[in-house]
């Protein structure tokens, strides 16, 4: 109580171009290590270094997407320190004079609604790295990253929770994935998040020591380091001490902070401008096509299908967690006319799909036309929703169309009064128990009921069809106008008339 954490967070995005920032060599996650590097990120003598401009375009729409303001001229400069994974002695990125500054992103967090101020966008080429595991007390270096194009993404320290940052680094990392900068994978390294914390009294202006958390790999991590680290904090300026400034290291599997390093000052870096790159001066042109390439961003989007489509804010949310599914969620309510049944579809089943299949979004395992076929079945009462479930895996196995295998296989829902009763007729003289207790009010019983014809008829009968026909014969029948249109008695002895079949 009384103390309140001030958090910053520092996030390294992986540019979605396939090459390094200076040469030409390939990125690629999981390569044998070692295999793809070149005199210029091996950093050899005389190997001079040669800007990619589809980094710069990724950049620039990073920027851009986070509404900050774009710099004519940024320059590169040689941040330089010493260890085994920077063959250079030094890492080129941008320092006084950055790509971009200050913009701004709209988070709802467990507490409402928080913005958060962008000090700067920049870009820089990534470091190699050590692997501590493949010799026994030792540590080898794969060289393969080092070059990695990365824009780095600096915060204001704006907020003053753990729940709140894991709510804006999801925020920030869907705007990424929309923008198609980045993929965002965090388990290949290519969204990676460092922290700045301290803590204060809750009145004070002044801001405390800070501390720095890296090598966090998901959002649940960093959430559980920065509320290690506060609690920690607090316990030392509540027992009479001071926190030192120093980076610590989050080791996800033991849970658990330790200390890394001093925390380093930027006189410590000795930046200078790089003299073999000259400043980075981006045209009018360059800006405006750029600009024109961005799609509509994922607050916008949300906020346009609750308009649009009359989804509520939590259905938008869920469409909306990947600009692919949220493009195949559009092109399925445009194509059935009924948005909330394609959302419906899109979260459940389709996503149930995804998962089992381990498919995601970019290549769904029944594409937009076919679902859409299915989803007319099912609203103009050709299957049941039962048989719509079956008919998904179907599709997914196979090129057929929905049509196509309901007529083959004869999955035709059934509506026929004769077929019905007979199907009813079964249940009941199969369960004489549970239509007894039924009709003595247990409405519960009717979804077993039902459940059971829809079994026999192996998921074919009209469930609408059904319920009224056990309501019927078992009690609890209101008549109502059209198909299906009831409203339920309490069992025997309710007032109900009979309707007619």
């Amino acid at each position: 109580m009384g103390w309140q954490a001030v958090i910053g967070v520092e996030v390294h995005v992986q540019l979605r171009t396939g090459r390094k920032l200076f040469c030409r060599d390939r990125v690629a996650f999981g390569a044998e290590p070692n295999t793809l590097v070149c005199p210029v990120c091996l950093g050899l003598p005389g190997a001079l270094p040669t800007l990619d401009p589809r980094a710069v375009d990724l950049a620039v729409r990073t920027a851009l997407a986070l509404e900050c303001t774009l710099h004519d001229t940024s320059v590169w400069a040689r941040k330089s320190y010493f260890y085994p994974d920077l063959p250079k002695g030094y890492q080129i990125t941008q320092f006084d004079r950055p790509l971009a500054t200050g913009g701004t992103l709209d988070f709802d967090g467990p507490a409402g609604a928080g913005r958060v101020r962008i000090r700067r966008v920049h870009m820089e080429e990534d470091a190699g790295k050590s692997l501590h595991d493949r010799i026994p007390e030792g540590t080898a270096v794969d060289l393969n990253r080092a070059g990695t194009p990365l824009v780095e993404i600096v915060t204001e320290p704006d907020l003053h929770t753990p729940e709140d940052v894991r709510s804006f680094l999801g925020e920030l990392r869907q705007l990424l994935e929309f923008a198609d900068v980045s993929d965002c994978s965090m388990e290949e390294g290519s969204l990676r998040v460092d922290a700045n914390v301290s803590v204060r009294r809750a009145e004070s202006a002044e801001l405390g020591t800070k501390t720095e958390i890296k090598n966090v790999n998901s959002f649940s991590g960093i959430e559980r380091a920065l509320r290690m680290e506060i609690d920690r904090q607090i316990a030392v300026l509540e027992g009479g001490g001071s926190v030192r400034g120093e980076t610590l290291l989050w080791d996800d599997h033991r849970a658990s902070l330790r200390p890394m390093r001093s925390k380093e000052d930027r006189h410590d870096y000795r930046y200078l401008p790089d003299p073999d790159l000259p400043p980075l001066v981006l045209g009018a042109a360059v800006v405006r096509s750029v600009r024109g390439m961005l799609r509509e961003m994922p607050r916008a989007r949300r906020a346009r299908f609750q308009a649009e489509y009359g989804l509520s804010s939590y259905d938008a949310g869920v469409v909306t967690q990947s600009r692919a599914g949220a493009d195949y969620f559009e092109t399925v309510a445009e194509g059935c006319a009924d948005a909330k049944l394609a959302a419906n579809w899109v979260m459940g089943p389709l996503q149930a799909l995804l998962n089992a299949r381990a498919a995601t979004w970019d290549a769904p395992p029944v594409d937009a036309p076919r679902l859409i076929e299915l989803l007319g079945l099912v609203r103009d009462g050709t299957v049941s929703d039962r048989v719509a479930k079956q008919l998904l895996d179907a599709l997914a196995d196979g090129p057929e169309g929905a049509e196509e295998i309901v007529a083959s296989r004869g999955l035709e829902q059934v509506s026929e009064p004769a077929m019905l009763e007979r199907w009813v007729d079964e249940v009941v003289a199969a369960f004489p128990d549970e239509c007894a207790r039924y009709r003595e009010g247990e409405d519960r019983l009717l979804g077993f009921l039902v459940g059971q014809v829809m079994q026999r008829s192996r998921g074919r009968a009209d469930p609408r069809g059904v319920n009224l026909r056990i309501r019927e014969r078992l009690g609890g029948v209101e008549q109502a106008p059209g198909r299906g249109g009831l409203s339920s008695g309490r069992g025997a002895g309710s007032d109900r008339r009979r309707p007619s079949s």
